[in-house]
């Protein structure tokens, strides 16, 4: 028995544990720094909240390996549970026949019955925890000690004040040097220091702390040292996949920082160290010494059991009973399409699935309208520069670099609201007593006023605050040199007619023209919701599109642009003009840009149009509201959309809007083969026509980016569904801000990626239905031009399937070939009244056709 520096005692090494550290590996400190990057959350700071993957770590396995894989590693509940997917079945909501057609496609029909048995009846064993964590549990097995309360709440408050955006009300030290740096610097000019003991502080400022050395005191065996770091990072993947996104992306603060990855294991690592010292002295066994047996291996192969099996059979079930409803609508259906003589106006929308209801309205209250849908960021690739404001905002998607900025200018009052409550002065001893003697008791009666009467404040998050209405825009560039921190001013002639063709190509709009043609971002407004980037339009980067769908508007009106499209195939007639517009979703309300530049007999058309969007708006809200317990649809139109404006900047209401809930579909075709279903605002909408694209040259650049934006978007509802603790972020209520850039439950929580419960608690954990309106063959050339496209399609991360537009015939895709899909769906229930069908229900709606 090997003694202790507190005069314990410990087990000898095991055959078993020898063996181990005979085998043991050279520790490669990069490829695991490298490694744990990989598997950590990527979610960027809160105002640049874009959805993503959460298991993007995975993406190159099959989604069903895959998300076995992560829940064994990882400890993630990656799907719904077997008594939840029988829960669903006893409800109805699963057909028997969809779930034996997936038994037999799994298993062969000999064996379905005996499957079907299993699935319905069977009792399997609750889930063995992840592995992760296994080695590090030694440290309370063996030496009684918790680490991780010893450790993270000096570590999570030291990263917190480090990194901080504007919280705090005295500024971190020295903050514009890298994180150790400014830790070594704060020790030696410090009276109190960091550590409680003077070994770990010594390590620290001899620069005596490489990882490797650190962990050669603190776990003794190279072969563990990999395993142990990721036990390690992943008991706080929040904090550690932060600093890991800060790390790549240095702009996604506005106040950038210094920090690594590595030297937050460092710090990790000698506060570790720091506590041990203090609790056993100087010498103590590392971790190896007192292990009995070989923790089990992180990265061992999962292979798939009995039950992984039927977690199987019961996904696709659960996801083809919806997806065969719509895929039988549009396989029965066949309309003939409406012309329309005259077009009273067009109406290019986002693709978002809100915009499912948006369009119907329209399109129900105005028949002679045309409405299209393309990623909301309208091909303006940008950085965007407010008036007078500091920093350059992204306006385009994530992956996208662009090289271009707008600026806003013109703006005469350019001072913004302001709340005397919020002010710094209450953080002193007698401006902050004076200030609540009197300030104090009306901010105690206005916050009674706001909670019970709310109403927009300067603390709103509003749409409207990204662009002023009355400013403009420099959207066309003047001179070839005009540079600002290396981007150009704007774009040139032929670079905006670049874009408008692409836009107007890619969605089949390059013939008959409305007289007015509205281009319609989104944004949304809501207070007290740290969330609120992620109501905005993910295709501007977690912005309001208002900017994008000006500038739009600006090159698509300039004569010499028109002039260019029209050598490219698309006349522009003169008395077509594009107007720019927002539309606010949490309040269902529409504001247009440059309306003064209208001609007489333009505005008055847009007027008469006024009358159609107010009434559109009314309905759309009211349908939204039948999922709000709080409000009554059955009251009057007007009431029911005032309150639904009045909810959105509610102190109380953690659900402002339920954003992408219940999405699960992405159709990319012509209006027609979706026009008649009633979806439930549950699918992406993507206009595209392939009678101008015989090659899927437009649909390539449509699937690159539907792929990974709408995919990603389901799939972090998804996993933020299934397991709202780990892949989520839990409930609103208890969530603190921290710093600026993440939230956090209490002062001392990790960070946390995902959503809140408060945005999923409606949503089908499904994955994403892409429809594509084309011939399979060309599909199949198209997707397989981009591997990483490819991927999303092959793993079976999104699913697709192809509608043939002669035929009407449907191919699904296996992840090699295209193979005919007949839908059990037969007939679907006609509904003629929506807004009797909208009042009688607040659960889940079957796919309708609408007469």
């Amino acid at each position: 028995m090997e003694p202790t520096s507190t005069g314990e005692h410990i087990p000898e090494r095991t055959s078993e544990t020898a063996a181990m550290i005979a085998d043991a590996s050279v520790f490669h400190e990069h490829e695991v720094l490298h490694e744990l990057k990989h598997y950590l959350p990527a979610q960027a700071p809160l105002k640049d909240f874009i959805h993503h993957n959460s298991l993007h770590a995975f993406q190159h396995m099959p989604f069903f390996d895959a998300v076995r894989t992560a829940a064994k590693w990882f400890g993630y509940k990656s799907t719904l549970s077997l008594e939840e997917y029988r829960s669903l079945y006893a409800q109805g909501r699963i057909p028997k026949e969809v779930l034996m057609r997936s038994i037999r496609a799994h298993t062969g029909e000999a064996d379905a019955d005996a499957w079907y048995e299993k699935a319905v009846h069977w009792n399997y064993e609750d889930p063995k925890p992840g592995r992760i964590g296994g080695l590090r549990a030694a440290w309370k097995q063996h030496y009684q000690t918790d680490l991780d309360s010893l450790v993270h709440p000096l570590l999570f408050r030291t990263l917190c004040s480090y990194l901080d955006q504007g919280v705090s009300i005295w500024d971190f030290p020295l903050r514009d040097q890298p994180f150790l740096a400014v830790l070594r610097e704060l020790e030696r000019d410090s009276v109190v220091s960091l550590f409680r003991s003077r070994q770990a502080r010594e390590l620290l400022l001899s620069g005596h702390c490489a990882i490797g050395s650190l962990l050669e005191r603190l776990v003794g065996d190279p072969a563990l040292f990999r395993q142990y770091l990721f036990d390690q990072q992943f008991a706080h993947q929040g904090w550690s996949g932060m600093v890991a996104m800060i790390e790549s992306q240095p702009g996604s603060l506005l106040d950038p920082r210094q920090i690594s990855l590595h030297d937050l294991i460092v710090f990790e690592l000698l506060l570790e160290l720091d506590a041990l010292f203090d609790r056993f002295g100087l010498f103590w066994p590392p971790l190896a010494q007192r292990l009995t047996a070989p923790p089990p291996a992180l990265f061992a192969e999962v292979p798939e059991s009995e039950k992984d099996r039927l977690i199987r059979i019961w996904q696709e079930a659960l996801e083809w009973s919806y997806f065969d409803q719509m895929l039988g609508g549009m396989y029965l259906d066949n309309p003939a399409k409406r012309e329309i003589k005259y077009k009273s106006f067009q109406a290019l929308c986002c693709i978002d699935d809100r915009y499912c209801s948006f369009r119907r309205y329209l399109e129900k209250f105005d028949p002679d309208c045309e409405t299209f849908g393309t990623p909301g960021f309208f091909g303006v690739d940008a950085y965007y520069q407010p008036n007078e404001g500091k920093f350059f905002t992204k306006i385009c998607p994530a992956p996208v670099k662009p090289r271009y900025l707008i600026k806003e200018y013109g703006v005469l009052n350019t001072r913004r609201e302001s709340d005397v409550h919020f002010s710094k002065h209450t953080h002193s001893i007698h401006s902050g007593w004076l200030i609540s003697q009197t300030l104090g008791f009306w901010s105690a009666l206005r916050l009674f006023l706001q909670i019970f009467m709310p109403s927009m404040s300067p603390a709103t998050a509003s749409s409207l605050k990204h662009m002023y209405k009355e400013g403009r825009l420099t959207v066309e560039n003047q001179h070839a040199r005009d540079l600002e921190s290396g981007l150009q001013i704007g774009y040139t002639v032929a670079e905006m007619a670049e874009r408008v063709d692409m836009v107007l190509k890619s969605i089949g709009l390059v013939k008959s023209f409305a007289p007015l043609v509205y281009v319609f971002g989104h944004g949304s407004s809501s207070v007290n919701n740290p969330h609120y980037a992620a109501y905005d339009c993910g295709a501007c980067s977690g912005r309001a599109g208002s900017v994008n769908a000006r500038a739009f508007a600006t090159m698509a009106n300039h004569p010499r642009v028109r002039a260019l499209l029209r050598t490219q195939g698309i006349e522009i007639p003169d008395s077509t003009w594009f107007i720019g517009a927002l539309h606010d979703t949490t309040r269902d309300e529409l504001v247009f840009f440059d309306e003064e530049l209208l001609t007489p007999a333009q505005h008055e058309r847009h007027e008469r149009n006024l009358v159609v969007f107010q009434k559109m708006l009314m309905y759309n809200a009211k349908e939204r509201a039948r999922r709000f317990p709080s409000i009554n649809i059955r009251k009057r139109l007007e009431t029911v959309h005032r309150r639904v404006m009045r909810r959105s900047v509610s102190l109380f209401e953690p659900r402002p809007e339920l954003n992408h809930a219940r999405n699960c579909m992405c159709i990319v075709g012509r209006r027609e083969i979706s026009k008649a279903l009633f979806m439930d605002r549950r699918s992406f909408l993507n206009s595209y026509d392939y009678r101008i694209d015989p090659e899927g040259r437009y649909l390539e650049g449509i699937l690159n980016a539907a792929a990974p934006v709408c995919g990603g978007i389901n799939l972090e509802y998804y996993f933020s569904r299934v397991d709202n603790q780990k892949l989520g972020a839990g409930s609103k209520l208890p969530h603190n801000v921290m710093g600026l850039f993440g939230v956090a439950n209490g002062i001392d929580g990790d960070l946390r990626p995902g959503l809140p419960s408060q945005m999923i608690e409606v949503h089908d954990p499904l994955r994403l239905l892409m429809v594509v309106e084309h011939y399979p063959e060309v599909v199949l050339d198209t997707i397989r031009r981009t591997p990483s496209t490819c991927e999303w399609f092959a793993n079976q991360w999104v699913l697709l399937v192809v509608l043939h537009p002669e035929e009407r015939t449907l191919f699904r895709f296996d992840g090699e070939g295209f193979q005919p899909y007949v839908p059990l769906t037969r007939e679907l229930p006609l509904i003629g009244d929506l807004n009797t069908l909208i009042e009688s229900d607040e659960s889940h709606f079957p796919v309708y056709r609408i007469a």
